[in-house]
């Protein structure tokens, strides 16, 4: 875990007390107090996530833009103009997800992508392997290994950031969801991973751990990676890894909005084996999952319909701490029934489907709860 100790937060991870635990060659902070008081701190004021071990890349350059249509199942063309951002997946050319990302335009000819720790080194050796196609006198794809990503989210994350940044106010209200900022200390984006408002910040190494710090002082909650899970689950965001991965296209794993299919002839990677299962039709889908009696859903557990056919797997499971009930994200046969069985140590256990958003802005979603 080489790369751990550059974490420019890791020394004051561990002086919070912080449990540390081992992601993708990092030492991360797993929980600092508790799951679920970081958790509620997120959904009812702030809490801040520290995100370093996250891949910051930018593509510059005259083809930046065409390198990138090329690159992503969605259309960069979608973004209006700089200042914007866009999430999208990259896959291999039979169409299978390498990696979910999001893309910030940040001034002409200058896009900025932040990929997952996990995949970082794979995602750049395709990009590399990519970017052969193109001039490259005329393309540059750069690591910023030097910058840190603060990912500050809650109700209350603008009035923190304000606080904070009392000299950027005027640019930070002005930022709406995924839209960006930068000058030459921060690059402020409306993006996170929780459900919740809330900012994404890009600052350098050395800027990182006092910001934090003051942070920490105005009272947000720090927050690891057991509460950044369990708010993404109930907001239905997948997870690399779990929910997707190279063994599956964006339309089999509830991901088919993020494919831009216009204009036609941009021939992105993957397109013509994504156009064919578009056209055949996919025989899964995406679907949310409650237990209506105290259990834990994990990943690879088994799905049945009410005959006892294996069905599907989950691909994610927690308990809620907003609904107080297990939950999951499924990948199922497209034609199951709304009463499934979940293998649970042996025992089959009833689960309601419902949409996979279990609770946006706060709120339990309309029939999260029907059973109650």
């Amino acid at each position: 875990m080489t790369e751990a100790l550059k974490t420019p937060m890791y020394g004051a991870h561990i002086a919070a007390g912080a449990q540390m635990t081992e992601f993708a060659g990092w030492c991360l902070p797993a929980r600092y107090q508790g799951v679920m008081q970081e958790h509620h701190a997120v959904r009812t004021a702030a809490g801040m996530f520290d995100v370093s071990h996250m891949r910051i890349v930018d593509i510059t350059g005259a083809e930046a833009a065409a390198f990138l249509r090329r690159l992503l199942a969605n259309n960069i063309d979608k973004i209006s103009a700089p200042g914007k951002a866009l999430y999208s997946c990259m896959l291999d050319e039979s169409a299978g997800i390498l990696d979910d990302l999001i893309v910030y335009w940040l001034e002409k000819d200058y896009y900025r992508l932040v990929v997952n720790a996990a995949t970082a080194a794979k995602d750049l050796r395709w990009m590399n392997q990519q970017s052969q196609h193109f001039d490259e006198a005329k393309l540059q794809i750069s690591e910023r290994i030097e910058l840190s990503l603060i990912a500050l989210q809650g109700p209350e994350a603008e009035q923190q950031l304000l606080q904070k940044l009392p000299n950027l106010g005027a640019q930070i209200r002005q930022l709406k969801p995924f839209a960006v900022w930068r000058d030459d200390q921060y690059c402020i984006a409306r993006t996170g991973y929780t459900g919740e408002d809330g900012f994404e910040i890009m600052l350098s190494d050395s800027a990182a751990p006092a910001f934090w710090q003051a942070l920490q002082d105005q009272g947000v909650t720090p927050c690891g990676l057991g509460a950044r899970d369990t708010l993404r689950l109930e907001a239905g965001m997948s997870l690399y890894g779990q929910d997707m991965d190279e063994s599956v296209t964006p339309l089999q794993c509830g991901l088919g909005w993020t494919v831009a299919w216009e204009p036609q002839d941009r021939d992105f990677v993957g397109r013509k084996v994504l156009s064919a299962q578009r056209e055949q039709g996919v025989d899964v889908k995406v679907v949310g999952l409650v237990l209506d009696q105290r259990n834990v859903l994990r990943s690879g557990y088994k799905v049945f319909d009410a005959q006892n056919n294996r069905v599907g797997v989950l691909t994610s499971g927690t308990f809620s701490p907003t609904i107080s009930k297990p939950i999951g994200m499924a990948r199922v046969n497209k034609d199951v029934g709304t009463q499934v069985l979940v293998e649970i140590r042996d025992k089959k256990i009833a689960a309601r489907m419902v949409k996979p958003v279990f609770v946006r802005q706060g709120k339990i979603q309309p029939g999260v709860l029907e059973a109650d």
